[in-house]
C-alpha cells in the first residue's frame, strides 16, 4: 500500500507550510533514534524517522508537493520540464524545437535559449537548465532541554543553600547538586547550562528546574516580608516582657510593650528576606489563654479585672 505523506506527518492535505514544519519538528523529536535506548525501539524509531524525513522533503518543497498532489507516489516518474515531460508531445511524439525556433534550439544561444533564460535557466552544453535549489533540511529538530521540578524547604528558599536532584539522562540516573539562591520565589526557574540531553554530534541541552517551596510551620512570606505569630501569656501582655524570636538571621530579643493586645504587630526592620533588598519581619502578638484554671484562680482574676474597670472593647464594632 502506497504511503500517504500527509498521514505520515499527521497533517491535512490543505496544511500550510508552517503547519507542515511544526508537525515535522514534533515528530522528529519523538522518533529520533538517539533518544531511544532499547535496540528494538531504536530500530523502530529509526524507520519511522526516515519516513517522516522523506515526507517532509517532499511536502516542504512547493514544486514537489504540487507534483505529489497530482500524481501521488509516482510523481517522480513523470517527466519534468513541460506538460508532456522532457520534449515529448501528446502520444509520446518527439518535438524538434530547432524546427519551431529556426534551428536555434541547441547551444548556440538562439531564440529558444533566450526564452528559457527569461524563466531562470537555459539548455545547452554544460548541464542544461539550472535547477532551483529547494529548501534546506531543518537542522535542529531535537529539543535537548530537560525540565524538572523540585520542592525546597522554606528556610533554604529564604537563606539559600544546595538541593540534590536525581535525573535520568542518556538512560542513566545521575544526581546533581543545585545551588539555590537566597530569596528565591516559588515558581522561579534555575537553568543549568549543558546539563540536559546529549544529542547527535555531542551537542547538549540545558536543565530547567522549576522551584517550589515547602510551607513553614510558623512563618509565611509575602514578597520580601516574613510574617509570624508571636505567642505570649496574659501576664506578659499585661506587664510587658522581652522574648526571644528565631529569624533567618539568628535569634533576636523582641520587646513586647505592656498592655499589648492580640493582633498588635511589631515590625522588625531588616529581619525578613534578603535578596537585592532587605525585607522586614512582622511579628503579630497572639495572647495565649491558659486552658486550665482552678476555681480559686478564676475568682482571683475576676476580682482583679473588676477593679481595673476596663472600657468596653467592642464599642467601635459596627455593621
Amino acid at each position: 500500500m502506497a504511503e500517504d505523506y500527509y498521514k505520515t506527518l499527521e497533517v491535512s492535505r490543505t496544511a500550510s507550510p508552517e503547519e507542515i514544519q511544526k508537525a515535522y519538528r514534533r515528530l522528529a523529536r519523538k522518533y529520533h533514534p538517539d533518544l531511544h535506548e532499547d535496540e528494538k525501539e531504536k530500530e523502530k524509531a529509526k524507520q519511522r524517522f526516515q519516513q517522516v524525513q522523506a515526507a517532509y522533503d517532499v511536502l516542504s518543497e512547493p514544486e514537489k508537493r504540487e507534483m505529489y498532489d497530482r500524481y501521488g507516489e509516482n510523481y517522480q516518474q513523470v517527466p519534468q520540464g513541460s506538460p508532456y515531460g522532457g520534449g515529448a508531445g501528446p502520444g509520446g511524439m518527439e518535438i524538434d524545437f530547432s524546427q519551431i525556433f529556426g534551428g536555434a534550439g541547441g547551444g548556440g544561444g538562439g531564440a529558444f535559449e533566450q526564452i528559457f533564460r527569461q524563466f531562470g535557466g537555459a539548455p545547452g552544453a554544460g548541464g542544461g537548465a539550472q535547477r532551483r535549489r529547494g529548501p534546506q533540511p531543518f537542522q535542529e529538530p531535537l529539543d535537548l532541554d530537560l525540565e524538572e521540578e523540585i520542592t525546597v524547604p522554606f528556610s533554604v528558599a529564604v537563606g539559600g543553600g544546595e538541593h540534590r536532584l536525581t535525573i535520568t539522562r542518556g538512560g542513566k540516573a545521575e544526581t546533581l547538586s543545585i545551588k539555590i539562591p537566597k530569596g528565591i520565589e516559588p515558581g522561579k526557574k534555575i537553568r543549568l547550562r549543558r546539563q540536559g540531553q546529549i544529542g547527535p554530534g555531542g551537542q547538549q541541552g540545558d536543565l530547567l528546574v522549576t522551584v517550589k517551596i515547602a510551607p513553614h510551620p510558623s512563618f509565611t512570606r509575602v514578597g520580601n516580608q516574613l510574617q509570624v505569630k508571636l505567642p505570649i501569656t496574659i501576664q506578659e501582655a499585661l506587664l510587658g516582657t522581652k522574648v526571644d524570636l528565631p529569624t533567618p538571621h539568628g535569634t533576636i530579643t523582641v520587646t513586647v510593650p505592656a498592655g499589648s493586645s492580640s493582633g498588635r504587630v511589631l515590625r522588625l526592620k531588616g529581619m525578613g528576606v534578603h535578596d537585592d533588598t532587605k525585607g522586614d519581619l512582622l511579628a503579630e502578638i497572639e495572647i495565649v489563654v491558659p486552658e486550665q484554671l482552678s476555681s480559686e484562680d478564676r475568682a482571683s482574676l475576676a476580682g482583679i479585672l473588676e477593679r481595673i474597670n476596663q472600657p468596653n472593647p467592642r464599642k467601635n464594632l459596627t455593621w
